[in-house]
């Protein structure tokens, strides 16, 4: 047989050898016990051979239609993914960015109106997550990344490398910070793996990470303790520098370390993107440069 059976009888009967009930069946679907009762003997009739076996008012799958049960749901699961993906690619006039929450929320966010003032026509869409995001599916127009700029099937633009310094709340303990560096790796701290690293080595400290504190895989959670006053943090400039501009955050040490990882702006090659793609990139090239320039004219000297 090449016809395939209605998407209709496929759903009722999948249904019914999940939920081993056609009243169940019924409710979940939102049909009438008839319709569903109607759409899988339809369907036992166009393959020609019996998926349950009546016994009094019950029903049981049998083993062929077991089988075929799975292999009908694993299809409805991909159309329905397949659904989704349609729906959720950028349209003309929606610009969809992906990024991970602490560069969205810390570094994008302040400045984005800018980019809103200038492009009006555009809906924008933010996507966040911890998790390595497939720019290729068609579902992204643009994104920023941390790494080393090579990612198959995209192109990459190095944004700027960021660096780690030493933070707290000014009024962490009541305002008694730590004075020293010895005093500041005396109190709780909370870092990454590899902001400590590099910046320990930085500070003359070694490699061996401090014996109290939290290691943790989201600076938002750094940067909502930092806000709670609960810790001393190594962190990366570009969460930290607008709170250190503003007095909610103060530098502990003047030990500096480059980050390992660069900010690259990332994107996959979609002709109906381009436009967007230019112009998020022009808008977002001169902030970084602002943000540099200004960096350095705050810096000593």
């Amino acid at each position: 047989m090449s016809r395939v059976p209605p998407l209709n009888a496929l759903r009722c009967f999948e249904a019914v050898a999940r939920l081993g009930s056609v009243t169940r069946a019924a409710s979940e679907l939102h049909l009438t016990h008839a319709a569903v009762s109607q759409q899988v003997k339809g369907l036992e009739h166009l393959l020609g051979m019996v998926l349950f076996e009546r016994q009094g008012r019950g029903i049981e799958v049998t083993g062929d239609g077991r089988v075929y049960a799975g292999q009908v749901r694993q299809l409805l699961d991909d159309l329905g993914e397949a659904t989704r993906r349609l729906q959720a690619r950028p349209r003309r006039n929606e610009l969809v960015f992906a990024t991970f929450p602490s560069f969205a929320t810390h570094w994008l966010l302040p400045r984005l109106p800018r980019f809103r003032a200038l492009h009006p026509e555009y809906h924008i869409r933010i996507q966040t997550s911890l998790d390595f995001q497939d720019l290729r599916q068609g579902m992204v127009d643009i994104g920023v990344r941390m790494g080393e700029g090579q990612w198959d099937g995209l192109t990459a633009l190095r944004l700027f490398q960021d660096d780690v310094l030493l933070v707290a709340s000014p009024a962490y303990q009541g305002g008694r910070l730590p004075r020293t560096l010895d005093e500041a790796l005396a109190q709780p701290l909370m870092h990454t793996e590899e902001t400590w690293q590099h910046w320990g080595e930085a500070a003359g400290l070694g490699e061996a990470a401090p014996h109290r504190g939290i290691s943790v895989n989201d600076s938002n959670v750094v940067l909502e303790a930092l806000r709670l006053g609960q810790t001393l943090a190594l962190e990366r400039r570009s969460l930290v520098q607008a709170a250190l501009d503003e007095g909610r955050l103060v530098q502990l040490s003047p030990a500096v370390a480059p980050y390992p990882y660069a900010y690259w702006l990332v994107w996959p090659e979609r002709a109906e993107s381009v436009d967007k793609q230019e112009r998020f990139s022009a808008w977002i090239q001169a902030e970084v440069a602002t943000y540099l320039a200004a960096l350095g004219a705050a810096a000593p000297g």
